[in-house]
């Protein structure tokens, strides 16, 4: 209920800035507002043009932006593979396991279906935290800290306090 209401905001707040001009107003006024300033004086629209013109950067007016296309993330995520192999093998740490290792085992389970569904759970818990959290350990860490955003150095100290308390525990 409350991602829905938050959502129904957010919506509510994007209709009362699709009018560009309302929206160069309103960030102006925040910036004079934060910085203390006089707004300039607004600079008067150019005509209108039709939606589906390209804009400066290629897309049509009024699209999202694409995401990033396969080829970039696959090469993202075999590069980071590779990586950690390259550490890994001039570490002279590198072993090929087919399981998590016995410490695992005795930790979690033996039976490979609890193991699942366990792994399964923790998956959700972590994707439900994420989201009520307002973004991920390093998301909070590095912009909202860096931010000063006392949200997120709560969050940040929760994590890694929780991190350095499981692992003094294991």
């Amino acid at each position: 209920m409350l991602h829905w209401r938050r959502e129904v905001e957010l919506q509510c707040r994007e209709a009362e800035f699709a009018d560009e001009q309302a929206l160069v107003a309103a960030l102006g006024a925040a910036t004079a507002e934060h910085f203390g300033t006089v707004p300039a004086a607004p600079v008067p629209a150019a005509t209108p043009e039709p939606p589906d013109a390209p804009a400066t950067d290629g897309r049509r007016r009024g699209a999202h932006p694409r995401p990033a296309p396969l080829v970039t993330q696959a090469v993202l995520l075999v590069s980071v593979f590779v990586g950690g192999l390259i550490a890994a093998v001039t570490s002279g740490q590198f072993h090929v396991r087919s399981d998590m290792g016995a410490g695992y085992r005795h930790l979690v389970t033996g039976n490979p279906v609890a193991m699942v569904a366990l792994l399964f759970a923790g998956g959700v818990l972590v994707g439900f935290g994420t989201r009520l959290a307002g973004g991920c350990v390093s998301g909070q860490g590095l912009n909202g800290c860096g931010r000063l955003s006392a949200v997120s150095l709560v969050a940040t100290a929760t994590f890694f306090g929780t991190a350095v308390a499981v692992s003094f525990l294991l």
